[in-house]
């Protein structure tokens, strides 16, 4: 304690004791990991990922949840190898990369050291899948899709425009006046409205 005479120390003081515990705790991971092995269950190096994560075929869409609905159809990610619920895709991709996740599926979180050969073959694999995904047009080919597809648009104007008279067609026919009963206009006045025809 300073007194107060002397100048407080603005140093930042380290708790010895916190770091301690994590260093422990760290020891004894690693200590599971040993025993892991001791029992002939060791871990698997962690691989990629060899599906797609799906994160939008429920978005956007309601869902009606009732006490009887199983955790997998509520709301938010659902996570069948840890059977938990999480509620958003960044934590979802954060579970499904962490720690437990992996262990659940019987990985550790070390990786594989790769070789130079490895490295090698990954490179030429990229360039190969590289000069794969170039397509190479035929000029003629190319002109000629142009062709078919103006053609089809042509021919899809053309139907919006036959559509749209027999429309008009239909609606001046069931439009039309019915014809007048001379009889009729005589006792009701009219005489013709100024027309020649008689």
């Amino acid at each position: 304690m300073a007194t107060p005479n002397e100048a407080p120390d603005h140093r930042r003081k380290w708790n010895l004791e916190e770091y301690e515990k994590l260093a422990a705790k760290r020891l004894e991971d690693d200590d599971e990991d040993s025993a892991d092995a001791e029992r002939g269950t060791r871990r698997e190096f962690l691989k990629q990922r060899d599906y797609q994560v799906d994160l939008d075929s429920r978005l956007g869409k309601s869902v009606v949840i009732t006490k009887n609905t199983p955790a997998s159809q509520a709301g938010g990610y659902y996570c069948n190898v840890c059977d938990c619920v999480v509620k958003d895709s960044i934590n979802f991709l954060d579970h499904i990369n962490g720690k437990k996740h992996q262990r659940n599926l019987g990985m550790s979180m070390r990786i594989e050291r790769s070789t130079l050969d490895q490295v090698k073959q990954r490179f030429e694999l990229n360039k190969q899948k590289k000069t794969e995904q170039k397509k190479k047009y035929d000029l003629e080919k190319r002109l000629q899709e142009l062709q078919e597809e103006d053609v089809r648009a042509k021919e899809y104007r053309r139907d919006k425009r036959m559509q749209r008279k027999r429309k008009a067609v239909e609606s001046t026919v069931t439009a039309e006046p019915e014809e007048e009963d001379p009889e009729m206009s005589a006792i009701m006045g009219f005489s013709g409205f100024g027309s020649t025809k008689k």
